[in-house]
């Protein structure tokens, strides 16, 4: 590989990052206004126009606050898992299907598991190195239902990739040229909408952070930088889930306007669903997924795979 070929990658991975981080700040204030809509109320309006510059002032009270650690947490884990979490977020968005050559993957499906079973790590990590009881339970609850719900999100993937013969994004755009997969597969849509929720630890699977009962759970003993280092990771997966909701299930032309209104929908259907529904009761979120979700996906995929063996011996 040529020199100017790297620097051309670095380039448009930095630009790739910093439009993510920009729409991160924006997604947080979106997330603050509706909610406070939802609840008849305003949200942030003193900073600039309409609180329009809220999230960057939030940015730079939390980055300059003091850092403080408890003394009896594991110093190195506890430090770096916030990182190490922001890091595999960001890092899962080099599989979005440009076709400008910024990065080939033929294989971004597998990358994409790849990263998001890295992710539990940092989260459990995070709970652990605290060594408070409470960061450890909410630690635990995110591992069990992350790795319940990844089970889902997976048969639901591999439905698709037999349907598309390939484990490139790319694929979905050709696929969907003329009707989206929204339409012939419905309920694997609500399913994999319901498994994104879980997965990012959003209402109503939010039992990673009760306030009820965990005070904010595998994250309670974090300020400042870690913090928000944590907190931005948790809406960069939003937007990179939605993003990957609009590829698999809504079209996949990435060049056109209606893609980014349709990623904006999906990332409000996030929000609205925080402001609407209640927290579950444990015990029903592992029903839901074990009980209710795998026999759906596995139904599924036995249905593609029985299709594409059709549609493979018509075309023999």
């Amino acid at each position: 590989m040529q020199l100017n070929d790297i620097l051309l990658l670095l380039l448009g991975s930095l630009i790739l990052i910093v439009c993510v981080l920009v729409g991160v700040a924006f997604l947080t204030l979106l997330e603050r206004k509706v909610l406070g809509y939802i609840q008849i109320r305003k949200g942030p309006n003193k900073v600039g126009y309409c609180g329009v510059v809220q999230p960057f002032s939030d940015a730079v009270k939390l980055f300059n606050k003091e850092q403080t650690f408890p003394m009896t947490s594991n110093y190195l884990p506890y430090y770096f898992s916030p990182v190490f979490s922001l890091f595999i977020s960001l890092l899962c968005w080099i599989v979005m299907p440009f076709y400008s050559g910024l990065f080939s993957f033929n294989l971004g499906l597998l990358f994409f598991l790849c990263c998001t079973s890295m992710g539990v790590y940092s989260v459990m990590i995070s709970g652990w190195s605290s060594n408070s009881g409470f960061a450890l339970l909410g630690g635990l609850r995110a591992v069990a239902q992350t790795i319940s719900y990844e089970v889902s999100l997976s048969l639901i993937l591999m439905s698709f990739i037999f349907l598309s013969g390939g484990y490139s994004l790319s694929c979905f755009s050709d696929l969907q040229y003329f009707l989206w997969f929204m339409f012939i597969s419905f309920p694997l849509m609500i399913i994999w909408f319901a498994s994104c929720l879980a997965e990012t630890n959003r209402t109503p699977f939010d039992f990673a952070e009760g306030e009820s009962e965990l005070v904010s759970g595998f994250n309670v003993e974090y300020s400042s930088g870690g913090f928000a280092l944590i907190f931005m990771a948790e809406y960069a997966s939003i937007l990179f889930m939605s993003m990957l909701f609009v590829v698999i299930f809504m079209g996949c032309d990435v060049y056109s306007f209606l893609f980014f209104i349709k990623l904006g929908l999906i990332a409000f259907s996030f929000i609205w669903v925080r402001g609407t529904l209640p927290r579950y009761r444990y015990d029903m979120l592992m029903y839901l997924a074990w009980k209710s979700f795998l026999p759906i996906s596995l139904n599924y995929l036995f249905f593609f795979m029985g299709l594409k063996i059709l549609i493979l011996s018509f075309l023999i």
